[in-house]
């Protein structure tokens, strides 16, 4: 597996605390590469510029990229366009969503 796959099956263990879901599912990921050096770029957004969880959410995407062998170096990109909407969730995403308001609705 290359080193940009292996970041993508890293960050699927991101979680959106605020919303329940990994950023991956969500598609708050845009572009990762990787050049021959082993340093990752980045390229993400949130699902608000606002949101109070961002250092929180780029930190561990770079401890989840630096984590994967052969990369030596991470830098996170936040960008903002295009602008992130729910019609860029997976299927996968949107399923956990329900669930959990489910479960909040019997608790």
């Amino acid at each position: 597996m290359n080193s940009e796959n292996a970041i993508w099956g890293a960050l699927e263990e991101v979680i959106d605390p605020e919303v329940g879901a990994n950023i991956v599912d969500l598609g708050l990921i845009y572009d990762i590469k990787v050049d021959k050096e082993g340093k990752a770029n980045i390229q993400m957004t949130l699902t608000i510029p606002e949101c109070p969880l961002a250092d929180v959410i780029v930190k561990e995407v770079k401890e989840k990229a630096s984590a994967v062998e052969g990369v030596n170096n991470v830098d996170v990109h936040l960008v903002w366009e295009p602008r992130w909407s729910p019609a860029k969730m997976n299927d996968r995403a949107r399923e956990e969503i329900r669930a959990r308001q489910s479960l909040e609705g019997i608790l």
